[in-house]
């Protein structure tokens, strides 16, 4: 893959409604059993999707997974931005542009339907759904520091969100 289409992705990320994207190495991505815990205690939507825990990949099974690619695109969006939508548009363009293993990775619980059919394990929209980088066990606030970004806890309603979203590409 040549650093010029990664650099097209990018940019097509921003173009798509992220506030910022960076190439980044796979290797750089975190993962850590406590992440998942902290959706387990701690995230009142705990089972309530099919792209949350318990259902979604484990961290060991992500860190193996993330061992299979070299690059990705790291996206940033605010509260304005619907991260898991622009992740899901920029996985097919990358596609759809050959690259075969492009998986995308969102932010925060599915919202693609009022009601998840968990119960069914039949999911309405799997060509749309993907899984948070943090119910996979990605730790989203040293992943994204680690690659220069910014990222703070939100303390209160005054401060400013940060989501951040993954596409990996090979």
């Amino acid at each position: 893959m040549s650093r010029k289409d990664l650099d097209g992705f990018a940019k097509l990320a921003v173009r798509l409604g992220a506030k910022d994207a960076r190439v980044i190495r796979a290797g750089s991505v975190v993962t850590a059993e406590w992440v998942r815990w902290k959706c387990q205690y701690g995230c009142g939507g705990y089972g309530e999707r099919l792209t949350c825990p318990p259902y979604s990949p484990t961290p060991d099974r992500t860190k193996a997974m993330l061992a299979c690619y070299r690059h990705a695109i790291l996206l940033h969006g605010d509260d304005h931005t619907d991260i898991s939508e622009v992740v899901s548009a920029l996985e097919r363009e990358i596609f759809l542009a050959g690259y075969h293993k492009a998986l995308g990775l969102g932010s925060g619980p599915c919202r693609l339907c009022a009601k998840c059919t968990r119960k069914q394990h039949d999911c309405r929209h799997p060509y749309e759904a993907r899984p948070a980088m943090e119910a996979c066990g990605i730790d989203v606030f040293t992943t994204a520091r680690r690659n220069g970004f910014r990222i703070e806890v939100v303390k209160d309603g005054q401060c400013e969100q940060n989501y951040y979203g993954l596409v990996l590409v090979e």
